[in-house]
């Protein structure tokens, strides 16, 4: 599994989203511009987060995004499943049903899959923002 710049650049906007929206819609040119993207990049990102029901918008000058969900609702695996599909390690191993293929399927391949799939359904955008503001806490506290 690689996660492309589509699910790195969408999960960083989806928090910034979250840290900045409240109750108001937010609009994808400041979150492109506090995050150093595209602002037509997100505008793919977000079309995408919308047919998921992660994002809901409003048209207008007053117009924007905002979460659909609370932040505690919202897991890095609903993101970038919805960015990226599938987030298996392997897409399957076409070929042969070897008995190794197998083997290695079961107890190597699935594995590594299941571990991710723990930590990206248990890892909520609240999470990720209490992470960061604590690191950013520390690093103001320590004075560097």
């Amino acid at each position: 599994m690689k996660i492309s710049t589509k699910g790195r650049y969408g999960l960083r906007a989806m928090i910034d989203l979250s840290m900045n929206a409240a109750d108001d819609y937010i609009s994808l040119s400041s979150i492109a511009q506090r995050q150093a993207l595209s602002l037509r990049y997100l505008e793919g990102i977000f079309s995408s987060l919308k047919k998921a029901g992660l994002v809901s918008s409003i048209a207008g000058s007053q117009g924007g995004y905002k979460p659909a969900l609370p932040a505690d609702k919202i897991t890095m695996k609903m993101i970038l499943t919805a960015l990226e599909g599938s987030m298996s390690l392997t897409d399957g191993d076409a070929g042969n049903d070897t008995a190794l293929r197998a083997f290695l399927t079961e107890n190597v391949w699935n594995k590594i899959d299941d571990t991710i799939m723990r930590l990206l359904e248990q890892t909520t955008i609240e999470d990720m923002i209490h992470e960061f503001e604590n690191r950013e806490q520390a690093v103001d506290s320590s004075g560097l």
